[in-house]
């Protein structure tokens, strides 16, 4: 369950502390085992309203097709990305992906080492060959 928070007036400020009593208040631990609710939950206090939304996100156990050509881009990329976000996106250049690659290690700080990067960078190139 995802809450989204939203301030019931532009000025209105909520420390951490209340905003985790509140979140607490809203979410149990034991929340992951149960089955959704069927009816948004609606928690509001302190001037905060806290809304449930449900989200399907893509499956997380998903790996980069390929065995040993995948092994670089499965080993760094998942950590952050999944397979099937990568998979979708649109064929760019060597020099594209290269680019692409080295934000994600220098802005991002992505933990690649640089030794990987020409596996990645191959692997990415080749997407766009098999769309």
């Amino acid at each position: 369950m995802v809450l989204l928070v939203r301030p019931l007036f532009r000025r209105a400020t909520l420390s951490g502390a209340c905003l985790m009593s509140l979140v607490g208040a809203a979410v149990r631990p034991s929340l992951a085992a149960e089955p959704a609710p069927s009816a948004p939950l609606i928690v509001t206090g302190g001037g905060v309203t806290l809304h449930s939304v449900n989200v399907e996100f893509p499956d997380p156990g998903r790996m980069f097709p390929g065995d040993a050509k995948a092994e670089a881009i499965n080993n760094n990329c998942l950590a952050c990305h999944s397979a099937g976000m990568v998979l979708t996106q649109p064929g760019l250049s060597r020099a594209e992906w290269q680019s692409e690659v080295e934000k994600m290690r220098s802005t991002y700080k992505a933990p690649v080492e640089e030794s990987d990067v020409p596996a990645i960078v191959d692997y990415l190139v080749a997407l766009k060959d098999r769309k």
